[in-house]
């Protein structure tokens, strides 16, 4: 078969970015649009994809085999319009994601949070002895990219988006289900709708539900099993050390117990996240030796943007993580003020989409406030039009913090050299990440 040309509407998305790349290693041509250039998109015209920043429908190729697009591209964007009135096919991410798994063994990891580091956390465990393709949400330390495919691979690892209820598209072998919390109102009509397409999810599962034991009650599979920290869970993490900077643990599993095992992340999420994976792991390879299991988890590196340290002096500490839902901006303040008792945390927040913060205004302030000082940047709005009254002004209102303020991204950097806090934290999922390097290098 020839050589297809695959044309991407939003490739430097993370879930696209990963599929691109799929397409590149098999010899595709790949090209595709996207808003503005990124770390991302550099790697991609490494590898060989042609890309532009401008819809131009004269940078399109003459002929396209099909067209793959996130739901984060106006339906009336002139690329968008063009291809859809030329008669391309055109696909989803999350359907041709779908696609391709078909043909594997699929782990897959769905969840509100946690769901990158743990899939991340699964492709590590697996890859390179496993023949694997992995698709992860964000961008592995330990495989260097969001994406690795094995030449011959028999197993997909991917992480489950619920997004557009993109995950619905997936039918693994083992599934597994880190959280339901309330998010993305703008596409559910309430919690219990949100609940209802992961109950779907896990009906697609042939094998093994795994569930979080605060949300497993929501799901009634027969093939369930819970993990956690409770003693009725089939996977339980005890013995829990949490205090220093390597996570020390125990895992009770149906077949026997693993001591020992130690793991350079932070929080009691993070030993849920472990757990998980070694659970989805060790139900798709349940003669996976334990000394494996115990090195590989010793060696995880994490996620960047997922508790990334950035500076860690004894004078001056700086971490960047991608929470933007309350609950987890709630667990990763929580966890830095573990490590950190007595120092003063500046938290410098990015909200991301208008929806999401006039629907969780109260439970942002509440996380908001664990900080000994808020800054609030413009709000992120992604794919959304602005909403009257919903702004960082707004959100900042409610916060009942004394030092408090909203910057602008322009504004941030000379403030922070001149009121240099002890812990600096960056918080959001919109494009703070671009703060970073000067940050670091300023700081």
């Amino acid at each position: 078969m020839k050589n297809r040309t695959i044309y991407f509407l939003g490739i430097g998305g993370i879930g696209m970015s990963a599929l691109a790349q799929y397409f590149l290693q098999r010899g595709d041509n790949v090209s595709g649009y996207d808003l503005t250039p990124s770390a991302v998109t550099d790697m991609l015209l490494q590898k060989g994809a042609h890309i532009h920043f401008e819809g131009d429908i004269a940078k399109i190729p003459a002929e396209v085999d099909f067209v793959v697009y996130t739901p984060a591209v106006p339906k009336d964007f002139v690329e968008y319009r063009y291809l859809v009135d030329r008669g391309v096919p055109m696909y989803k991410r999350s359907q041709v994601l779908g696609h391709i798994t078909d043909e594997l063994r699929t782990l897959a990891v769905a969840g509100t949070h946690g769901k990158t580091t743990t899939t991340s956390m699964i492709a590590h465990l697996l890859y390179p002895e496993q023949p694997l393709a992995a698709f992860v949400g964000g961008i592995s330390k330990n495989l260097g990219d969001n994406y690795v495919c094995s030449p011959n691979p028999d197993t997909a690892v991917v992480e489950a988006d619920e997004f557009d209820r993109s995950f619905l598209t997936l039918h693994p072998e083992i599934a597994l289900i880190t959280s339901m919390d309330a998010d993305h109102l703008d596409i559910y009509r309430d919690v219990e709708d949100l609940r209802g397409a992961f109950r779907q999810f896990a009906a697609q599962t042939s094998r093994t539900v795994l569930v979080h034991e605060a949300v497993a009650h929501h799901i009634t599979q027969p093939n369930k099993k819970i993990y956690g920290t409770d003693d009725h869970c089939d996977y339980r993490a005890y013995n829990m050390d949490c205090q220093q900077e390597v996570t020390c643990f125990d895992l009770h599993t149906p077949n026997g117990v693993i001591t020992g095992l130690q793991l350079p992340a932070h929080g009691v999420y993070n030993i849920w996240n472990a757990t998980a994976a070694i659970a989805a792991v060790l139900e798709a390879f349940p003669n996976m030796p334990v000394e494996r299991i115990r090195r590989k988890i010793s060696t995880f590196s994490g996620v960047k943007r997922r508790f990334d340290y950035i500076v860690r002096r004894p004078d001056f500490v700086y971490i960047d993580d991608y929470a933007h839902h309350p609950n987890e901006m709630r667990s990763f303040i929580t966890a830095v003020r573990e490590i950190y008792p007595g120092k003063e945390i500046c938290g410098v927040f990015q909200p991301h989409l208008y929806t999401r913060t006039r629907d969780f205004a109260d439970e942002f302030a509440s996380a908001l406030d664990l900080l000994d000082r808020v800054i609030l940047l413009p709000i992120y709005p992604a794919r959304e039009k602005p909403i009257e009254g919903i702004t960082s002004e707004f959100l900042l209102s409610k916060v009942t913090a004394a030092d408090k303020q909203v910057l602008q991204k322009t504004e941030l950097v000379p403030y922070l050299k001149e009121h240099r806090p002890e812990v600096l934290l960056t918080i959001g999922a919109g494009d703070i990440d671009r703060l970073v390097p000067e940050l670091a290098g300023e700081l």
